[in-house]
């Protein structure tokens, strides 16, 4: 059974009493880069270079947020939702913001909402002292590109980063030469733990590093993922 299937169970378990009433309608959109990130001092993040889109999805009154590179909207009936094949990483991003709503409306899932301004840089600081009270100085493969994590991280730790954006890799990003996906696997065996953006779930590079080293993942794409799967997931200023 693929990641994918678990979470469409979990969705029917919830929800098996709503999944055809027209008032529980999930409609998503993709926020402006303002709405999603605010205005933080710094302009690399690639929600503010149109590399990356905000997805956010609402049901009745929870709303949750999935980031993508195939931006668009939807609108449907919770078995709307489950009808999607997740054949391309537009449907996996309505299906995870889906989700994420629908598992904080039910009170599984809080933190669904990304940070604003510039709570990105408070939250780097925050995981470089989380990872320095918890595993000391490892060797850490990051996958994913979150600019202001990068530069924090790399001044105290070994650091190797692959990324998906043709435009980043083999660029020199605060000392770091940022590698391509083909490098995964040596980045991952190179490392004593994997932090990863949680978007990997949107793009379905997820399964190529899980179960393979401690891992953490960052940011409010995979809250409702990783609350089912018990993977942990670093968001202190998520909402």
């Amino acid at each position: 059974m693929n990641h994918y299937n678990m979470l469409k169970k979990e969705l029917e378990k919830m929800a098996t009493q709503m999944l055809d009433d027209t008032v529980n309608v999930i409609s998503s959109r993709p926020l402006t880069p303002e709405e999603a990130i605010g205005r933080p001092d710094r302009t690399d993040f690639p929600l503010l270079k149109g590399k990356e889109f905000m997805i956010e999805a609402t049901f009745r009154d929870a709303k949750g947020q999935a980031f993508t590179d195939m931006p668009g909207n939807f609108q449907g009936t919770l078995q709307d939702l489950l009808s999607l094949e997740l054949k391309n990483n537009f449907e996996r991003a309505v299906f995870i913001a889906g989700f994420n709503a629908v598992m904080r409306y039910f009170g599984r899932v809080a933190d669904t909402i990304h940070c604003k301004d510039n709570e990105p840089k408070a939250c780097a600081e925050k995981f470089h002292t989380f990872i320095m009270e918890h595993f000391k100085r490892p060797k850490i493969a990051f996958i994913g590109y979150q600019p202001a994590m990068i530069e924090r991280l790399s001044a105290s730790f070994e650091l190797r980063v692959v990324d998906l954006d043709k435009d980043n890799i083999s660029a020199n990003r605060f000392g770091v030469i940022i590698e391509g996906p083909e490098s995964t696997l040596d980045v991952v065996d190179w490392s004593d733990i994997i932090l990863a953006t949680g978007s990997t779930c949107v793009n379905n590079t997820i399964v190529n590093f899980l179960n393979k080293k401690p891992i953490i993942f960052y940011g409010v794409t995979i809250a409702g993922f990783a609350s089912v799967y018990g993977y942990k997931r670093f968001c202190p200023y998520g909402r």
